[in-house]
């Protein structure tokens, strides 16, 4: 991993840079059974990696600047006690997360474009698979010790395989955050973006009020961005808004909101007729705000991605094939 100050002038100068959508999503679209799963994309780590590249790949021909390894489920604890793995073994799949991502960048990027990789950690509450990453209830069983123990594995594995920062995804509480703050002291080589899921326009998932959350995560110097994920697109705005003055002047705002749809364990993705869900023009006013790193959660796939970046940065694709891709988002807004 680059230095901090390399990594946040990098982000800075390219600005905004444009992330990669639900990973899951678009590895459902390829055919991938994952409802249910204790593992959920992770277990195709073990079962289909080039699945997984694919589905990068497709991301990468959004124009896609940064792409989020297929990690967020996975952890040592689940690959032992779900695939049966030796704790050696665990490790390496977790860690072939990065070059899965790696492999496909390499093998797509040409010229001077620079497509970073961000190794995705998961709350510890996606381990449980109880839906808890959008309450944040077990922290309050938890010390933030144990906590840092959880997330230490995992981290150990994504730096030991050079990712190129990583993404601490949709933490629910501030006990969580705080834990993450500490843990990477204990890794000062690496550099992060911590995103939180949030209950509505001013408060994260465990009722604490966001500009605290953002407090929290800004006491780390190796915190590149701080924001929100896999939230409804319309609380984005008063989120940012109501935690401006707790953002440290050298980070900036991640925001990568979902489809704006609800989710029923019966009946699955149900589209929300109260407010507009996730459109490529929001992005604009996020910019405004100060946003550096943009794109999408669940339901967000490259067709959306595609969008996003001619929205931001006038069509400068990658490929031929974008067209097609914004075509399709067209007709599914």
């Amino acid at each position: 991993m680059g230095s901090s100050d390399k990594l946040k002038r990098f982000i800075l100068s390219n600005a905004p840079l444009i992330l990669d959508g639900g990973l899951a999503t678009e590895l459902e679209a390829q055919g991938a059974k994952l409802q249910g799963d204790p593992l959920w994309s992770a277990r195709l780590l073990h079962t289909d990696p080039q699945a997984i590249k694919e589905a990068h790949h497709k991301f990468l021909l959004s124009g896609a600047d940064v792409i989020t390894t297929a990690t967020y489920q996975a952890s040592i604890q689940g690959f032992i006690q779900h695939l049966g793995l030796s704790s050696e073994q665990a490790r390496e799949l977790l860690m072939s997360g990065v070059y899965l991502a790696e492999e496909t960048v390499k093998a797509f990027v040409s010229g001077e474009r620079r497509v970073l990789v961000a190794g995705s950690v998961g709350p510890y509450g996606a381990f449980l698979h109880d839906g808890s990453e959008y309450s944040g209830a077990y922290a309050q069983e938890m010390s933030v010790d144990e906590l840092k123990v959880w997330h230490k594995a995992q981290v150990e594995c994504l730096a030991a395989a050079g990712a190129d920062l990583i993404a601490f995804e949709t933490i629910p509480s501030i006990k969580e955050a705080q834990a993450v703050v500490e843990l990477l002291r204990e890794f000062p080589d690496c550099n992060a973006w911590l995103s939180f899921s949030c209950k509505d326009e001013k408060h994260i998932s465990d009722g604490s009020p966001f500009i605290d959350a953002v407090q929290t995560a800004c006491r780390s110097p190796q915190l590149l961005a701080v924001g929100v994920n896999c939230c409804h697109p319309a609380v984005v705005e008063p989120l940012l808004n109501s935690a401006r003055a707790a953002l440290a002047p050298d980070v900036s705002w991640v925001v990568y909101p979902n489809s704006g749809e609800d989710w029923d364990t019966e009946q699955g993705w149900l589209k929300s007729d109260q407010t507009a869900g996730w459109r490529p023009e929001l992005s604009h006013t996020w910019v405004e705000q100060g946003a550096a790193l943009l794109g999408g959660c669940c339901r967000i796939g490259p067709a959306h991605i595609a969008a996003l970046r001619q929205q931001l940065k006038g069509g400068n694709t990658s490929s031929d094939s974008t067209s097609k891709l914004l075509h399709v988002a067209k007709t599914d807004e």
